[in-house]
């Protein structure tokens, strides 16, 4: 996948904006808060549907505007995309290649951002919520059926919840959205397993040169009950009583947790910092990796403040993984980062300051 070109308006610090990115490495500097991280929250907001610092409300339209508006071109498998969003916090519009879309998940299937920024190391030390999602994001990607399966789980997990906080909670309704329940939640963890499976050669591969320390590395899905024992109708049943009490359900895949286990290194309680952030960076690597063997092209990869996330040993692990994948790279930093600055890799430059970002040469 390569991003050609990123338009912005009424985003965060920018009026209006425009920066046309090159294959390989592209290096955005400029001093804190100049906006150098929003070109990279512009592009995962069009691959996410959300931003990775919080809701489009919450300071993202610039100050006084109504709205924000965000446009990309992009080349995937020798075809040319378009797409354009318009957001307004509570209400959005968007086009993808000429047409109306009509839910952001179908921007979020047509392209494809990872982005490594100063929050990524709670997909090792947060909560089970920010590795289902890693997980989901990646199915999404990869497997055409999990979508609607999700959807399915969703639904019937909304419908029960609902019906344990009715008075009397008619079990005959109960027994009907269980049934549901437990159908699409055996399919949807079946298809967790297999990713999670799929994941774990690509992850091996790369841990030798980005976490070294950790000599080999064994991923498992908890699928959110006692799945060995129990199928999940019966967990369902069993547990009805209890989650009548609870008003919610507490087993299921909606619960499910990815589980990294370090065979030279302890538990994520024992990491060091450096190396909660290099476990999380190998782990979106690894997706990414094994997202191109799946589509035969890599995603837009960004890192954001990259000097500052890794030490300069690290930081030049990284970048050669980086520059061996062929893979469209953008990096943010006050600076050149450090492993960048030899200057053996070639690199795009932008500056960004005062609402401009001035491309290479200008």
């Amino acid at each position: 996948m390569l991003i050609q070109r990123l338009r912005l308006q009424a985003f965060r610090r920018f009026d209006a904006a425009e920066i046309a990115l090159r294959p390989g490495f592209n290096l955005l500097t400029g001093d804190n808060g100049s906006g150098k991280t929003s070109v990279l929250e512009a592009l995962h907001l069009l691959a996410h549907g959300r931003s990775f610092r919080g809701r489009v409300r919450d300071g993202l339209i610039r100050q006084g505007e109504s709205a924000l508006s965000a446009y990309v071109e992009w080349e995937a498998g020798a075809r040319m995309h378009r797409a354009g969003l318009r957001h307004a916090g509570g209400s959005w519009e968007a086009r993808l290649d000429g047409e109306d879309v009509r839910q952001l998940g179908q921007l979020c299937a047509a392209l494809a951002v990872i982005t490594f920024e100063p929050g990524s190391h709670a997909l090792v030390d947060g909560s089970s919520e920010v590795r289902r999602r890693f997980l989901d994001w990646g199915l999404f990607h990869v497997e055409q059926g999990f979508m609607p399966q999700w959807r399915r789980y969703a639904r019937a997990l909304k419908q029960r919840n609902a019906l344990l906080r009715q008075p009397g909670h008619p079990s005959a309704q109960l027994e009907a959205w269980e049934h549901e329940l437990a159908q699409s939640g055996e399919q949807l963890t079946q298809l967790r397993e297999d990713y999670v499976a799929a994941l774990q050669p690509a992850l091996s591969r790369l841990l030798p040169d980005l976490l070294p320390a950790a000599g080999d590395v064994v991923l498992t899905l908890h699928p959110g009950w006692r799945r060995q024992e129990l199928a999940l109708a019966d967990a369902l049943l069993l547990g009805r009583e209890r989650d009548v009490t609870l008003g919610y359900t507490s087993q299921g895949p909606h619960r499910a947790d990815l589980r990294v286990s370090l065979r030279d290194l302890p538990g994520r309680e024992g990491l060091s910092r450096g190396q909660t952030k290099q476990l999380a960076l190998a782990l979106l690597l690894g997706q990414a990796g094994h997202l191109a063997a799946a589509q035969g092209h890599w995603p837009a990869l960004q890192l954001d403040d990259l000097g500052s996330e890794l030490d300069r040993h690290h930081q030049r692990r990284v970048l050669d993984v980086l520059a061996a994948s062929g893979a469209q790279v953008l990096i943010t930093g006050t600076e050149a980062p450090a492993g960048l600055a030899a200057g053996d890799i070639d690199v795009a430059m932008f500056h960004v300051e005062h609402g401009r970002i001035r491309g290479p040469g200008e």
